[in-house]
């Protein structure tokens, strides 16, 4: 296999200024000289590897169509100079690592992206720098694909302004791990995407979601931080997900939620710890989705679960801290609690069994009114809520009388 090595011969290659730093004459092959990546790629034969020493490379869109592995050597800069889309990826068996890609053209038409990946299979991104890109890695009709260890970062103002960190789009068996994505629309956006496992990744301060997914079935999200993302997680129109081991943490707002679950079914949700967010978690329209050994801690709302959601189970999960715990917005229960953790039972356990001996509810009085009244927070922790709690706890009038925990454990668990 022949090996294309590049040697820029400007003494200014590592220091990176603002002045283009030509490719110059660069060795390829049996001692043919060639002055461009894109002329590189051209005399490459099919499985070679093409590598580029360090420099700022400025040569339009680069496109890949043909299998072969595309390899930086000390992160060179592929400038897209707020016009081009700087690598374009056609062909199966192609891998692209070790580069900077910067400033990719923007479009309202076009969605333009660092690297984007079309109509394709087997496609490896790996160990990239993107930076001011308007998509940072697009995977439109990809199966296969392999997305790892990349650092995708830019500096969106407003939601219709910026595109999404890692965008899938009608894709399948796609594997995302270890990536870092910040300020864009969304960190993660799938759509259509069946599959495929997103992992060990951190998706924080985008504009609007860490994650958004639709009409995306038979996906596992595992090891993920999601945090302080303008919205949360929206997770919509969906068949057997499974959520787990992720942190959900810090999405405040009016109108911000760890995890939104929206239409969802057959679905797990596991291990994952949500803190400090407005809401944990919002259900509208859910069935069926197993919501197990979760640490909600220090949240507004804990778990908001409309009328609308049936045949779901919440069962030993702690609640710990949290101003609410549990409200609902109709007085119809078709969903089962039981055996969890509430700091805020006030029940007792005498035959020593580890289980109150009084069911808890966990939807309040107060609760009820701060949803149809958000103004009414204003009486949070007052004598007059404590009063009103307590008499609607002792003589159930308002509240969903069936929407209670009747084995709530006495200690917390070890998650």
């Amino acid at each position: 296999m022949l090996i294309f090595r590049f040697f820029i011969l400007s003494l200014l290659a590592f220091a990176l200024t603002k002045e283009s730093v030509k490719a110059g004459i660069i060795k390829a092959g049996e001692g043919q000289l060639i002055t461009s990546i894109r002329a590189a790629i051209e005399a490459a034969q099919p499985y070679d590897t093409v590598e580029v020493s360090p420099g700022v490379y400025r040569q339009g869109n680069i496109l890949i169509d043909k299998p072969l592995t595309l390899n930086g050597i000390g992160y060179p800069v592929l400038d897209g100079e707020k016009q081009h889309e700087p690598v374009s990826i056609r062909s199966p068996y192609v891998t692209v690592k070790g580069f900077s890609i910067h400033a990719s053209g923007h479009s309202s038409m076009v969605d333009i992206a660092g690297i984007k990946i079309y109509n394709t299979h087997h496609v490896s991104i790996i160990d990239n720098i993107l930076e001011d890109n308007f998509f940072g890695i697009y995977a439109q009709e990809v199966k296969n694909g392999y997305i790892a260890n990349n650092r995708i970062t830019a500096y969106g103002k407003a939601e219709q302004l910026i595109g999404n960190g890692i965008h899938g789009w009608k894709s399948d068996s796609l594997i995302i791990e270890n990536n870092t994505v910040t300020g864009h629309r969304d960190g993660v956006y799938l759509e259509f995407v069946t599959h495929t496992e997103v992992h060990h990744n951190l998706s924080e301060k985008n504009l609007r979601y860490g994650l958004h997914f639709m009409f995306s079935h038979d996906n596992g999200y595992r090891k993920n931080t999601f945090s302080n993302n303008g919205a949360g997680v929206a997770v919509m129109y969906t068949k057997r997900v499974v959520m787990q081991n992720n942190i959900f943490t810090e999405n405040g707002g009016d109108a911000a939620y760890g995890l939104l679950l929206k239409e969802i079914t057959d679905s797990r949700i596991s291990h994952n710890t949500f803190s400090y967010n407005t809401t944990a978690i919002l259900m509208e329209g859910s069935s069926r989705v197993h919501i197990e050994r979760n640490a909600f801690e220090a949240n507004g709302w804990a778990l908001k679960i409309q009328a609308s959601c049936s045949e779901n189970t919440i069962t030993l999960n702690n609640f710990i801290q949290n101003t609410f715990d549990v409200a609902t917005n109709g007085s119809l229960v078709l969903n089962n609690f039981d055996t969890n953790y509430w700091d805020k039972y006030e029940g007792y356990d005498l035959n020593k069994d580890k289980t109150g001996d009084i069911p808890y509810r966990p939807v309040s009085l107060y609760s009820m009114i701060v949803e149809k009244y958000p103004m009414a927070m204003i009486l949070f922790r007052s004598f007059m809520v404590s009063l009103l709690d307590r008499s609607e706890r002792f003589l159930p009038s308002l509240t969903p009388e069936n929407l209670k925990d009747n084995t709530p454990v006495m200690k917390a668990f070890a998650l």
